[in-house]
């Protein structure tokens, strides 16, 4: 029966600030302090390409569902587009421009040749059967094939997603073009072309990023505490890796709440219960249970390392945050009207687009093997990883000091300058 409905785009939950927005005034902030013209402001600001797609699905029950889907591409002046797919009942468009607009200053920040995308499919992978996700991807490949591309648009695992997911969207493209193309997507499994060392890249990067900061600060790691949200992939391997250069780790939480030892949480340990335990610290021994998760934001601690979601750290809650420095795992955990509270209480932050970058660049590193068609070490994959981290780093520490902002300021006006530059020489408009 047909409809007389006019279309509307999905919209943001009304109790969260819209991530577009928010990332949106940074970049006006950082194109003010660059003097952008109107002409590349205006390219930059609006996403290239934006496709919604409406995926039929044979449920295990026998009923067609369909699913609405998401691929947005924000440019690619530097290269093919980058960026992964989420599955999660909360998806809207919003978010993904957002987070495809991330990914372009992500990748200029560490200087690598990709330009920004994501994607996303609304569903609730916790209530489907591993059938119903592999017939999902499969079909949401192919209703992209004409987008992915390894010299186009590159996914990668995000929310909801991993390894599994990748080695059906490559499969399902490499039927397409009738030749194994495992370039056309990165976070796949070692046996199919994933890179050594992108497990815990994410969550690497965020301990490189911290020891940086640290450095500048003048904080001592071995007398340094720090409270890690999330305890998935990037928070867990942050709080390992940070705790193995000797800062304790005095708070862990995950969906199941927040954890708080005062003599410092054991990680490993933590790590092994989780893994034992279907992915949750449910019942975990090694820490007292909170009574409020969100407070884990504003305990007593040095570092403190937002590695869950979005939009986190507001303006109702960063007054009262006591760390010394913020190291941001997730991907826009603090809003745009906590920044100016966090500014004026003098606590730097190593924004997403810098400290959560180590992903995108062993992403990067597994894309030029399968180009290659050569394997490199874990030692080598580690060295040139952190050496990027470290690079960028300074680059936009440097650039806080030259224009005296914020690092997350400093970031953008890094990651814009580079894009706008390459416009220029490109002649691309």
């Amino acid at each position: 029966m047909a409809s007389n409905t006019v279309y509307k785009e999905p919209a943001p939950k009304v109790d969260r600030e819209n991530p577009l927005e928010s990332m949106m005034s940074r970049f006006n902030v950082a194109a003010d302090i660059l003097g952008l013209d109107d002409a590349t402001y205006n390219v930059l600001k609006a996403a290239d390409k934006q496709v919604i797609v409406h995926i039929p699905v044979t449920m295990d029950n026998g009923q067609v569902r369909v699913f609405e889907g998401y691929r947005v591409v924000h440019n690619t002046v530097l290269g093919p587009s980058k960026g992964g797919i989420r599955y999660d009942k909360n998806v809207h468009l919003d978010e993904v421009k957002a987070l495809a607009a991330w990914m372009t200053w992500k990748c200029a920040v560490v200087d690598l040749p990709y330009g920004g995308a994501k994607g996303g499919i609304i569903c609730d992978p916790t209530t489907m059967s591993a059938g119903e996700i592999e017939r999902l991807t499969r079909a949401y490949t192919l209703a992209l094939k004409d987008v992915f591309g390894p010299d186009r648009d590159i996914p990668a695992p995000d929310m909801g997603t991993g390894p599994r997911e990748m080695a059906w969207l490559m499969d399902e493209f490499s039927k397409t073009v009738g030749a194994t193309t495992p370039a056309v997507v990165t976070g796949k499994p070692l046996v199919m072309g994933g890179s050594l060392g992108r497990t815990e890249a994410t969550g690497r990067g965020v301990m490189v990023s911290a020891l940086a900061a640290m450095k500048k600060l003048g904080m001592d790691p071995a007398t340094s505490s720090a409270a890690v949200q999330g305890f998935g992939n990037v928070g867990s391997w942050a709080a390992k890796l940070l705790c193995e250069q000797g800062v304790k780790i005095k708070a862990v939480s995950d969906v199941s709440g927040a954890y708080w030892n005062e003599n410092g949480i054991n990680i490993d340990e933590a790590i092994a219960y989780k893994n034992a335990h279907k992915g949750r610290l449910d019942g975990y021994t090694g820490a007292v249970l909170m009574d409020n998760a969100d407070d884990l934001l504003t305990l007593p601690v040095d570092v403190l390392v937002p590695a869950a979601v979005e939009d986190v750290i507001t303006e109702h809650n960063a007054h009262n945050i006591k760390a010394k420095l913020i190291v941001e795992g997730a991907n826009g955990p603090t809003s745009a009207s906590a920044d100016p509270i966090i500014n004026e209480k003098g606590i730097m932050v190593v924004p997403d687009i810098l400290a959560n970058s180590g992903g995108v660049t062993v992403s990067y590193f597994e894309w030029v093997q399968n180009r290659q068609g050569f394997k490199w070490t874990e030692e080598m994959v580690t060295e040139r990883a952190d050496r990027i981290m470290s690079d960028a780093f300074e680059k936009v520490y440097a650039t806080s000091q030259k224009y005296n902002i914020p690092m997350r300021i400093a970031a953008y006006v890094v990651a814009i300058d580079k894009v706008a530059q390459t416009y220029k020489f490109r002649g691309s408009f």
